[in-house]
């Protein structure tokens, strides 16, 4: 069993180096043209209690900015009676730590569905790096949480919370999901 879960885990890496989006999703793809848009690249951050998560990035041409997308489970971190229902869970479970908890809400959150599961999304200024700003994006599985920091250049990154939706729901991160939250 163990070895079942090895095994799927490595050939789900394999496939989540990149996002293909046909032809109608965003990502700015030509008539009929399929296109890569989401590279996976390397955890920049150190070990904690949650482990190593995944990183994507997507370029300005094809996202309308450069966009980093951090995403980690958290297992049994969630409220499980009512998921990430309210800002107050999703900045509780959200990943602050990696952007030096140097963030500000901008406005209130909005609730969120990633395939199956429910959740909430809220943009927050970064101080202390120069025009950075992150959308903070948490959704659960019963008692399990995922969240999903993306990272932006923009003053208001509720712009790229579509592009970052569309992502989350891509089969690249729910068969991360699948297997991370033993599905």
């Amino acid at each position: 069993m163990r070895t079942t879960a090895i095994l799927a885990t490595v050939a789900l890496l394999g496939l989540a180096g990149t996002l293909v989006l046909p032809h109608g999703t965003s990502g700015g793809a030509a008539a009929g043209e399929a296109r890569e848009i989401w590279t996976e690249v390397p955890w920049p951050f150190p070990m904690d209690q949650w482990g190593k998560g995944k990183a994507f990035q997507c370029n300005a041409a094809d996202c309308g900015t450069e966009l980093t997308i951090y995403l980690r489970a958290k297992i049994g971190f969630c409220n499980c009676s009512t998921g990430v229902a309210d800002d107050e869970e999703l900045d509780r479970i959200s990943d602050f730590d990696l952007l030096g908890n140097q963030l500000t809400a901008q406005a209130p959150g909005q609730p969120i569905t990633v395939a199956w599961m429910k959740g909430r999304s809220r943009a927050f200024t970064i101080w202390g790096t120069p025009r950075k700003s992150a959308l903070s994006v948490g959704f659960n599985d019963r008692c399990d949480a995922i969240i999903a920091t993306a990272v932006t250049g923009l003053e208001r990154p509720a712009a790229i919370e579509a592009a970052v939706l569309d992502f989350l729901n891509s089969q690249t991160v729910l068969r991360w999901a699948e297997v991370t939250l033993g599905l």
